[in-house]
């Protein structure tokens, strides 16, 4: 800490002391505060100094703060056998493996997400065709259960040519507003009960290649809802007498530290 000055004020060596100081930044309304971790969105300061005017300035002090150690959540999903679909029936597409899943959770082909955000939302898989006429199938996205507005894929398989089943490969993305513990689905009908989505072992020959997923789901938040911009930096979203709230995307990284300036 440096000198401070008594209310009455000081002799003329004390008052140049703490003026120099000053000039030269050396000031008494700084500190460090680390953010909570294990998921959490604030993080309380603490600092006999804050007011419900001050303006708090916040800098990085570690690698987690300066950028590296936050995620957004996200996670990919997918199924590795070929799903059948009845005709003309709504039917929801597997979803059996998680590959892999930050701030979400994949249960009964359902993804449920821990945090309100704008997704971005991603499906791909292969419709395959065995009949010598052309075939249609639709895909979509359901929220709670609810048809997602302006989320269907209309796809037109081809049909089949020789020996060679015809194919279509759909790449659908629609992004989605979700809130805490929304769950996401896929849907599918299709025209004919031998339209599938089909998965494709890997192979050896004639060359190695990995296999084919019936299905993958990609969810990935492009920013959060109500907890900071779109560039992901904390702020100060309170303030009161002797502390501040500091607002952040979801922290699991320890040493998670900035330092800070209290002005006013």
């Amino acid at each position: 800490m440096y000198r401070t000055l008594p209310y009455q004020g000081g002799e003329p060596r004390a008052v140049a002391e703490v003026v120099n100081n000053a000039m030269n930044g050396k000031t008494n309304n700084t500190g460090t505060i680390t953010l909570a971790d294990g998921g959490a969105t604030s993080t309380t300061l603490s600092d006999e100094r804050i007011g419900y005017d001050s303006i708090i300035l916040l800098t990085p002090l570690s690698v987690a703060a300066a950028g590296t150690g936050v995620q957004l959540p996200h996670g990919l999903f997918e199924h590795d056998t070929t799903q059948n679909f009845s005709a003309n029936i709504a039917t929801r597409v597997a979803l059996g493996v998680e590959e892999s899943a930050y701030a979400m959770s994949l249960a009964s082909d359902r993804v449920t997400v821990d945090y309100a955000g704008y997704y971005n939302v991603t499906f791909m898989g292969r419709f395959n065709n065995p009949l010598s006429q052309i075939h249609n199938a639709y895909l979509w996205f359901k929220v709670n259960g609810v048809d997602a507005p302006h989320s269907a894929a209309s796809v037109t398989i081809p049909d089949k040519q020789g020996s060679i089943e015809g194919a279509a490969y759909v790449n659908l993305t629609h992004p989605l507003d979700l809130n805490a513990n929304d769950y996401v689905e896929v849907y599918c009908a299709v025209d004919d009960a031998n339209i599938a989505l089909t998965a494709l072992a890997a192979q050896t020959t004639p060359y190695a290649r990995p296999s084919v997923p019936s299905s993958t789901l990609e969810l990935v938040m492009h920013y959060p809802s109500q907890v900071s911009g779109s560039t992901g930096l904390p702020y100060i979203s309170d303030r009161q007498k002797g502390q501040a709230t500091i607002t952040h995307l979801p922290n699991n990284v320890a040493d998670n530290t900035f330092g800070y300036i209290i002005v006013g």
